[in-house]
Parts: C-alpha cells; structure tokens; sequence
C-alpha cells in the first residue's frame, strides 16, 4: 500500500483507536521478548508505554510555525537575541532510544521578533518526533527564518545518544554537536560572537 495512504488512514483514527492499537501491539512485543503479560508488574505496561510514546512523538500534530506567528511583534531591534540551554528530549528514528541534550539559538530580526517562550516550544515540537540530531537541528533553523524571515538564523545542538552509551559502542560520556545558520551567520564574525555568548557563564 502507498505510504501516503498509510499516513492519511492513520490520520483518520481517533485517539481511542491509536491507544488501543498502541497498547496491542506493545504488547505483542512484550510476549515476544519472553515476558509474561499477565503477571502483575507489566498488566498496565502495554498502556503505560502507549500513553508514554504518545506524549514523546506529540509534535506530529502540532504546527511549529502556528506557535511562532501566535506571538510576532514588529519592533526596530536588529542586534541578535539568544536563547540560550534549551532542555530537550528526543527519539533517534533508529533505534527509538532517548537522545537528550540542549539547544542554543539565536536571530537577528528584520523588523519582526517572536515571544522568547516560543523558541523553546518550536525546539520541544521538532524534538518530540522520531528524529535525527542533525535534520532536527535544521527544521529548527528552517522553521524561524521561513516565519519570522529573520535576517539570519543559528541554531547549534549539544546532546547524549543513549544508541551510543546503552548499546552499540558504549561510549558513556560523548557529545555529539551540530549546528547550522542562514543569512547573516555566514559571516564568521557573527558565528563567533554566538558562539561565545553561549559559552559564557560555563
């Protein structure tokens, strides 16, 4: 079947129906790995991690950008705004383990600026989706210079794959970073001074 119909079909279940087939499935799973599904610690399990997976992939029906244009403001500021150590929780698309870290971003408006609580929920939006540190990292960029249209945009990324520490090669205190920009941020002496505005106080 065509992906796309996948994706709509799933669209056209209600949020009853999505817990029910969560909570089947997790657990088949569960029966799968040699567990008992009856015994008493893991009875409400299959619900639990429904309800839970369902909280962590929210951002599939929420509108990154609606939350920007929700709080625009025209204002003559044009020096950079940071926001800066952004908690954030994510789930590597690979193996559906946590990575977890924080997000440092910054734009130099072009008459328009956003609320400062609304960059940390477009973060928490991208973030709770099946993800990849790096794409993650530019549909955060993406999204703020295609709403506000900024006169530039960076976003760097600091976090801790536990695909990396729980399995695989093990590496318990390795820290992936990532970055991208736009606009004014090719200019090195503007990805400087972000980069060590954000360093400050460490």
């Amino acid at each position: 079947m065509n992906s796309n119909n996948n994706i709509n079909n799933i669209d056209n279940i209600d949020n009853e129906q999505k817990l029910e087939k969560l909570m089947f499935h997790y657990k088949e799973i569960l029966s799968l790995l040699g567990e008992d599904t009856e015994r008493e610690g893991l009875i409400k399990t299959p619900l639990r991690v429904a309800k839970a997976m369902k909280f962590l992939t929210k951002g599939y029906t929420e509108d990154p950008k609606e939350i920007i244009k929700g709080a625009m403001f025209r204002e003559d500021y044009r020096q950079m705004v940071i926001v800066k150590d952004i908690d954030f929780y994510s789930m590597c698309e690979h193996h559906m383990l946590p990575f977890f870290g924080k997000a440092h971003v910054a734009y130099i408006p072009n008459k328009y600026i956003t609320g400062l609580s609304k960059i940390p929920r477009v973060v928490d939006v991208f973030a709770r989706r099946l993800q990849v540190q790096e794409r993650l990292t530019m549909q955060i960029k993406e999204c703020i210079q295609e709403t506000l249209n900024p006169l530039g945009v960076m976003v760097v990324i600091e976090a801790q794959h536990m695909c990396m520490q729980m399995r695989g090669i093990e590496k318990q205190n390795s820290i992936t970073t990532t970055s991208d920009f736009s606009g004014a941020f090719a200019e090195l002496k503007t990805r400087e001074e972000f980069i060590n505005l954000i360093r400050k106080s460490r």
